[in-house]
Formats: C-alpha cells, structure tokens, sequence
C-alpha cells in the first residue's frame, strides 16, 4: 500500500509540473500584458474616441493576401514611385486600420522619397473600433497566432528579395516588434512607439533588427524599467538600441488623441524618419 500511495503521489506531482510548464511555454508576456490592459478602464480612460476623421486616399489601396489557414488577410497598400526591394510595414494602434493610418501610410511614403513601398496591416481582419470600450474588447480578442498568419501573408506576398522595416504605435508598437522577428534575415529597423517591451528571450534575441524605442515618461502602464530592460537584452544580443523619451504621456504621437502632443510628436516622428532612411540605406 504504501508503494502504492508513493506512486499516486509521484504521478500527481509530476502531473502538476507538466501542466505548469506547458502553461509557461504557451505564454507570450508582451501579448499578455496586452491582454491584461485592454479591458483596464484606466487605459480605456486615457484613449479618447478619435476625432472625426474622413479621408480620401490619393495613392493607396486595400490589398488582400493569402494566410497559412486559409483566411485572407488584407493591408492598404501604397506602392513605391519606382522598383524597390525596400519595404515599411505600419501596424496600427488598438483602434485598427483606420483613415488616420492610412493617411499616415501615405504620409510616410511620400517622407521616404517614394524610395518604399509602405504596408498598413490589418490586424482586425476588416474591424474598426471608435470608442475605447470597442476597442478594447478586438485588442483582447486578437489571437495572436492569427496576427502572425497575417504578417507571414503578407512577407510570402511580397517575396524573398525584400527588405523590411517596421513601425508602429502602442499595440502597434509591439506588433513592430514581432513583425521584425516574423521577417528574419530580412528585418531592418524596427521603431517602436511606446509598445509593451518584449519580455521573451528568446524572441529578443532572434530578431534582427535595430530598435528605436520613444517613450512619454507620463506613461501609466509601460513602465520605464522594462524598455530599459528590454533594451539591454537587445544590446546584450548585439542589436543597436536607441530610447527616447518624451515629457508626454502615452500616446501622445497620435493626432486622433485629444491629448495629441503636437511638439514632442512631431520631434518623435523626425527622429524615426531619420533613423528608418538610415537602416533603409536611403541617406
């Protein structure tokens, strides 16, 4: 009996240990924290609904693509003024590919020359959010498998001979982040505005990119002392890792946001733009 009650006992204990490290493989941290926060009312509270907004793209389209589980994907697309093997995926914000993306699209076309071709990614599979409430609920509901379907789409779309850079803003900041990891070898710079840090090592540690990280330093819910780490991880790996920090708060680089901080976005955005013509050999 008492053999007995031992190995009962082995086997629940051994039973446990499976399960924890199963649960701690499946985790991906920054899609948790983002989980985490999407339905947090203090950072609903702190997005405002957009402004209206109505605009007629000049240059751009929706494009749709093929995924690896059968479901397309889709991204506006604004093609370079000539042939180019350099590319800009944009990844939006929690609200989804709305006008403001895709006037921004077209906006960061034009600031590189023409020389890029620029991919907003939908993320939502065609939905758009315009209050915090709905917002939060398809930033919680994003799979992220699914995000990562749709980046790979769009890299097997684009073919083999390019080179890619990545941007994007709070969710979107982090999604530039796993776009650089999904593109490999192939993977220039990467800005991220005020994203949630990547607290994998290993991801941190695949990816091939530079990093250009901003930050508002009112920021409530990214905490300085992750970038930081985050940061030191990269170099530590032998990335080039640059921070800079705003006395702005989260979100202050988007001109949909009440609380749009027009001198620090607009000093933000200079520095990207110079430091994505530097990795996209454009200077």
């Amino acid at each position: 009996m008492k053999k007995l009650a031992a190995l009962f006992f082995a086997g629940i204990l051994l039973a446990t240990i499976n399960i924890a490290n199963a649960q701690s493989c499946c985790q991906k941290p920054g899609g948790n924290d983002m989980k985490a926060l999407a339905l947090n009312k203090s950072f609903k509270a702190a997005h405002e609904a957009p402004l209206p907004l109505s605009y007629t793209a000049k240059s751009g389209t929706m494009i749709k693509f093929h995924t690896s589980n059968g479901k397309d994907g889709h991204a506006f697309y604004v093609p370079a003024d000539e042939t180019t093997d350099k590319v800009l995926f944009i990844f939006h914000e929690w609200w989804g590919l709305n006008d403001y993306i895709k006037r921004e699209t077209e906006k960061w076309q034009q600031e590189l020359g023409g020389h890029v071709a620029v991919y907003a990614i939908d993320l939502y599979d065609g939905k758009v959010a315009t209050t915090a409430d709905e917002a939060g609920k398809l930033m919680n509901a994003l799979d992220p498998k699914r995000g990562e379907d749709i980046i790979n789409g769009l890299i097997k779309k684009i073919g083999d001979d390019k080179k890619i850079a990545t941007l994007g803003w709070c969710m979107g900041g982090s999604w530039a982040f796993t776009g650089s990891v999904c593109a490999g070898g192939r993977a220039l710079g990467c800005v991220m505005y005020y994203g949630f840090p990547e607290k994998d090592a290993a991801r941190v540690k695949s990816v091939k990119a530079n990093v250009l990280y901003i930050y508002g330093t009112q920021d409530n819910f990214i905490k300085l002392t992750d970038v930081k780490v985050f940061g030191n991880a990269l170099i530590k790996s032998g990335h080039g890792f640059t921070l800079q920090s705003y006395d702005a708060p989260h979100a202050f680089a988007n001109p949909s946001n009440p609380k749009y901080n027009e001198v620090a976005a607009g000093d933000a955005h200079n520095l990207a733009l110079a430091f994505l013509k530097s990795e996209l050999s454009l200077q």
